[in-house]
Order: C-alpha cells, then structure tokens, then sequence
C-alpha cells in the first residue's frame, strides 16, 4: 500500500549524511562528486533525485539506487496525485 504523504528522499539524505555520518553538506558534494549546490537542492526539496545521483548516493551513502528511486518516484507521484482533478482526460476507446 503506498504511503499517503511520504517525505522527500533529500529528508532521508539529509538525516544520513549529518546524523548518520556527521558531515556537512559541502563534505558530503565533495565525496559525492557533485557541487555543493546540486545536493543543497536535493536536500532541501528543490530537486529530486536523477539515476545518476541515485547511483552515486549507493556508492557513498551505501542504500541501493533502487532504492533512492523508488523514494523519488513515491514522492512524485504523491506530489501529482494532489492535482489529479486537475488534470482533464478524455477516455480512450478502441478505434472501429
């Protein structure tokens, strides 16, 4: 059953790199191999995180990249589900 609001993967991140490895976000982008800014914005919400970055986050925080995807897409979905009236369809049919 999918969660009905679950957090941003950049929270996870957050929480693993100062709490869990005690290091600071430039430290973190350093080891990571991105710029500082590029993982601020992971961590803050502002980006999410690409298959590139998912790999990277399996080689240096250690979870699978699978698994920071996965994190990704639950949340994009959540975000998207909260406009779905929104979005305006026509059904499909079979052509004759």
């Amino acid at each position: 059953m999918p969660m009905k609001n679950p957090v941003h993967p950049g929270e996870v991140l957050r929480d693993a790199i100062e709490n869990g490895l005690g290091l600071t976000v430039t430290a973190a982008a350093e080891g990571l191999g991105v710029s500082r800014k590029t993982l601020s914005q992971i961590l803050n919400g502002r980006a999410g995180v690409t298959p590139e970055m998912a790999i990277r986050l399996e080689k240096g925080v250690g979870s699978s990249a699978g698994a920071w995807l996965r994190m990704q897409t639950a949340y994009d979905l959540s975000q998207a589900q909260k406009s779905a009236g929104r979005i305006k369809v026509k059904k499909l049919a079979k052509a004759s």
